[in-house]
């Protein structure tokens, strides 16, 4: 059964493009569109000899893969900055979950791997990018538990940080949904809990300047391609932060509900800082 979607109260803003607007989209839509599918290509190429001789470790496609979303926010115009220290321990990030800009962002500063509902695998265009690059396709299902928590497992020890969107949906960017704690029940079992970390992560975009504050926020039912379009016709882009807290170790916390609330803590406190300070 999948997460409900987030929704705001307010209407999506309407999206009306100009002749200039047009330009935009694709003096930026087509750089990116090659950068993507070019990078994809390479890294599916790199991956034919990577995968026989290393497995599930995979010790050059993640570099092609941060190359592309670094290189993807030059070409959008997307300011971006980061601060904190990335984990070294072994174990997964979590994050608050805004629009599908969010997978160029994290992926830019560290290489990760997405953890999403099985449904995404589906989607056209997106499904593919997911399994490409090594995204892990879960099932909210109980009977599928030991099966799902023996895949984190495998990626874990092959030293994958493996990033999870706890709030199970994205949002206007305004808020920190509460954090659901049944994915946090997997990193408390026997096989991960003495050796994992989570590692809070706060993700922030700043709106271009003249814009709604939700202008990067994707949510409830809004389809991708008006999406993008804004995205890639915004005269002036805004910013996106990163800020990374310190690492909490699985074995210090009683259970999956004081991890999960010691997550969301980390995450929503410096969410709201960081907008007043914009």
């Amino acid at each position: 059964m999948s997460d409900p979607l987030w929704n705001s109260e307010d209407a999506p803003d309407p999206i009306e493009l100009g002749l200039v607007d047009w330009l935009l989209v694709v003096l930026r839509g087509v750089p990116l569109a090659l950068l993507v599918f070019g990078g994809l290509i390479v890294l599916l190429t790199v991956r034919l000899i990577e995968r026989p001789l290393f497995g599930v470790h995979r010790p050059i496609t993640p570099f092609i893969a941060q190359f592309v979303c670094r290189n993807a926010l030059r070409l959008l115009g997307i300011g971006f900055r980061s601060s904190g220290e990335l984990m070294r321990e072994r174990g997964a990030v979590v994050a608050n979950h805004t629009s599908w800009l969010d997978i160029f962002a994290l992926n830019a500063r560290k290489r990760v791997y997405f953890v999403s509902k099985a449904e995404v695998a589906k989607w056209p265009g997106i499904g593919w990018l997911a399994r490409s690059t090594g995204t892990v396709f879960i099932e909210r299902d109980r009977k599928k538990a030991r099966e799902q928590t023996l895949i984190f497992e495998e990626r874990l020890k092959a030293g994958h940080k493996l990033l999870f969107f706890p709030e199970g949906t994205s949002t206007d960017g305004l808020r920190v949904l509460p954090f659901k704690t049944t994915l946090f029940a997997a990193f408390f079992s026997e096989e991960l809990r003495d050796f994992m970390y989570v590692q809070p992560v706060s993700v922030v975009f700043h709106a271009p300047a003249g814009q709604p504050d939700r202008f990067y926020g994707w949510w409830g039912d809004m389809d991708f391609a008006p999406h993008l379009l804004k995205t890639l016709s915004a005269r002036r882009q805004g910013s996106v932060e990163l800020i990374y807290h310190a690492p909490a170790k699985v074995s210090d916390f009683a259970d999956r509900k004081t991890l999960a609330a010691h997550c969301e803590e980390a995450v929503r406190h410096a969410h709201a800082l960081a907008r007043l300070e914009k």
